[in-house]
């Protein structure tokens, strides 16, 4: 696998069908999901304040999506930096492997539903920014 630190997450927009009724947003793996999705979990009642994330993965992508409230994350490839602010369900955020992640700014009413492409697995995570910038800098570049 060849690491490249010249992208950072990016922005998907999910198509929204509704009626009088109310909304729904499908995602489908391949479709509005680049990758086969293994894993679902989510985060929410998160005490004001914390900061959360502070790691990176190996190989493992994933896509966030504020189903509920809003938050923010701090998306770091070694080179650049960007805060992006996710407050509408109609919008993920694409995070590839070797991007550190910290997430922060939840509201009260955040539900952050994050999308995987492998199951947990401890040895895919890098815990320490040092160690991620480590890693970055002995991986071949694109």
């Amino acid at each position: 696998m060849t690491l490249t630190k010249s992208e950072l997450a990016h922005s998907l927009q999910f198509e929204v069908k509704g009626d009088e009724r109310g909304s729904l947003i499908a995602l489908e793996a391949g479709a509005q999901v680049p990758f086969e999705i293994r894993r679902v979990y989510y985060i929410y009642a998160t005490v004001p304040g914390v900061r959360r994330g502070f790691h990176a993965h190996r190989r493992l992508q994933q896509v966030a999506v504020c189903v509920s409230g809003s938050c923010s994350f701090l998306i770091d490839n070694g080179t650049s930096q960007q805060v992006v602010r996710l407050d509408r369900p109609d919008v993920g955020l694409y995070i590839g492997a070797m991007q550190w992640r910290e997430m922060f700014d939840f509201s009260p009413d955040c539900v952050l539903m994050v999308l995987a492409d492998a199951v947990y697995d401890e040895s895919d995570y890098i815990r320490s920014h040092a160690e991620f910038l480590r890693v970055l800098d002995d991986s071949p570049q694109q």
